[in-house]
């Protein structure tokens, strides 16, 4: 019997958690040959989602909790269930019903025939901004013009199911600034895509805005690829050369014809057009600088408060023991 371990981050979901396990059950427990655990990680609610993760958990054997310290963000509480799972395979799934359960069976059936990725993919974007969807198709076609050693899938985001040994190879990378849908591609690994219509939220409020978007793009482009720093370099080289080009063209004017060198409008111009490249050339290396400095602190990618009503705390070797309440300590 196959022993699936289904992932959920929760981040102010308490409206829909009781919505979740019911619905979910309805369906894995018409697939056979499956035993399904659920792994809630709370990612420092700000509601009532703790408290209902506690009488989930002390109702159902098969559910087990984790409360981080505090919001370490998704990426992090995916990797936090991952770190804990213990199944075959893990489905990671959002708490808001947005992806269908009835997606499980197929990508179990996938999985049985061989495929250790096999990840759902959204029709369409229909409820959108154009705004978005937009911004949406912006990444996504730069990172298949950047990406030089693999290509970023598209419209393929959390919702999947990973075979054991995608779930040891993501235990490895331990960065702290984390693209997820990098990683996941990165891997490699025989690949499904299944196409599924998104579901509209069963209860509560989106906690994710074009700001939040934004910096996972921004994480995105800077933690997979360095072309943004080759670009400004051939800019620098481009600009270089035209200035060079412009100035010898006002010199042969001057000198041949007599002609007054282009007084204070076009001064002003090249010298906001310059310092704006500047900015953005160094706007573009902090980035970077930023990854670097956060990676280098080597800090934890999150920390565990509790776990199934056991205050936790961590050893030198990051790995996670209970706390004994007898000690002097």
């Amino acid at each position: 019997m196959d022993k699936i371990s289904i992932i959920v981050p929760c981040y102010n979901e308490e409206e829909v958690i009781d919505l979740f396990y019911p619905a979910v059950q309805a369906h894995v427990e018409k697939i056979p040959d499956c035993k399904f655990n659920y792994i809630f990680i709370n990612d420092g609610s700000r509601d009532g989602t703790l408290d209902k993760l506690r009488e989930l958990s002390a109702v159902h054997d098969d559910i087990t909790y984790i409360s981080l310290s505090r919001n370490f963000g998704k990426e992090s509480a995916m990797m936090a269930g991952i770190d804990y799972a213990d199944g075959d395979a893990v489905i990671i799934m959002d708490a808001d019903l947005q992806h269908p359960p009835s997606t499980i069976a197929e990508m179990i059936s996938w999985w049985r025939k061989g495929y250790d990725d096999i990840c759902g993919k959204r029709i369409d974007r229909n409820g959108e901004t154009r705004l978005k969807r937009f911004c949406a198709n912006l990444f996504y076609a730069a990172m298949k013009k950047f990406s030089t050693s693999y290509e970023m899938q598209r419209d393929v985001g959390d919702f999947r199911l990973l075979d054991r040994r995608c779930i040891e190879a993501l235990k490895l990378m331990r960065e702290n600034q984390r693209f997820t849908k990098g990683l996941f591609t990165w891997l490699g690994y025989r690949k499904k895509e299944i196409p599924f219509e998104v579901q509209p939220r069963a209860a509560g409020q989106t906690t994710w805005n074009f700001l939040a978007l934004f910096n996972l793009a921004m994480k995105g482009m800077t933690s997979f690829t360095t072309a943004p720093l080759r670009m400004m370099t051939f800019l620098g080289v481009t600009v270089s050369f035209g200035a060079m080009a412009y100035m010898i063209f006002v010199l042969m004017m001057a000198i041949l014809y007599g002609d007054p060198v282009a007084g204070y409008p076009t001064l002003m111009t090249v010298m906001l057009f310059l310092g704006g490249m500047q900015l953005l050339a160094l706007g573009i290396i902090g980035e970077y600088l930023g990854q670097i400095f956060y990676e280098s602190k080597r800090r934890p990618i999150y920390l565990v408060d509790e776990m199934n009503g056991q205050k936790m705390i961590y050893s030198p070797r990051r790995v996670p023991i209970e706390r004994d309440t007898q000690s002097s300590d």
